[in-house]
């Protein structure tokens, strides 16, 4: 099973639900999305809880206090693997012509589209959100 299209699943089920929280197995791949959820401003807060061999992240979702609608619309799964989708810098894709984020597994780290740009550097284009 792919852990990065749970990790996505878990996040996109909690918002249906309307979950304030959800819970996720950790890894070093997830907890950097995470991270970059939360720089983005997707998300409200994170936790990392290093209990048993794995650990957990624990999610705190966003939602607009007026009308309780979710910070994340839509999040997609681009890079798979049975076939994985690489872009270089002059091809980095635009979600919603840059009003939404790609999450690029680059040589330097997990970063933005936006970030990529500027370090001049290409890769593994891991998801959309918006």
């Amino acid at each position: 099973m792919d852990p990065i299209a749970d990790y996505l699943t878990r996040v996109r089920n909690a918002i249906k639900a309307r979950h304030r929280v959800v819970e996720i197995p950790a890894s070093n791949l997830k907890k950097e999305i995470t991270k970059i959820l939360f720089d983005q401003g997707y998300i409200l807060n994170y936790k990392f809880d290093d209990n048993g061999p794995q650990g957990t992240i624990k999610v705190a979702l966003k939602y607009h206090p007026m009308t309780k609608a979710p910070a994340i619309k839509s999040l997609v799964r681009v890079s798979k693997p049975g076939l994985r989708k690489y872009s270089g810098v002059a091809e980095l894709p635009r979600v919603l012509s840059g009003l939404g984020t790609a999450i690029i597994s680059t040589s330097k780290g997990l970063m933005t589209d936006k970030d990529a740009r500027r370090n001049n550097v290409g890769g593994e284009v891991i998801c959309y959100i918006y």
